[in-house]
């Protein structure tokens, strides 16, 4: 997977619900990959974020770039997470946000990966 990720651009969206099944779904920028089971997302401390400290399931949607159907679905499970370390000082790929605000290195397992179209 980290070869993937690493060899194709395009699009993802980070899928969370609360513990009532509230659902959100959020723009993010490609996985960090720790080891070949293991990612992580780096986060402020919002919606998304909330809702992994209530349910630790997620889905990350990826659509290749240049394409409408080819992808991934990642299936995910939260097993910790970071806030302000040092680690997200180094995976961090753009300077993008507020730099006084929280932000979280949550990682999770991958549980199971799916193509972005059929079973």
């Amino acid at each position: 997977m980290r070869e993937y990720f690493e060899k194709n651009e395009g699009l993802g969206i980070l899928s969370t619900a609360d513990r009532d099944g509230n659902v959100n779904a959020a723009l993010y920028s490609r996985p960090n990959f720790l080891d070949e089971k293991t990612v992580a997302f780096i986060m402020p401390d919002r919606l998304t974020h909330a809702n992994l400290g209530s349910n630790p399931r997620a889905v990350y949607l990826f659509v290749e770039q240049g394409t409408k159907a080819r992808g991934k679905r990642l299936y995910l499970n939260k097993t910790r997470e970071e806030k302000n370390s040092e680690t997200i000082e180094r995976l961090r790929r753009s300077s993008h946000g507020d730099p006084e605000e929280d932000h979280f290195l949550v990682v999770f397992s991958i549980e199971r990966v799916l193509p972005l179209l059929g079973a």
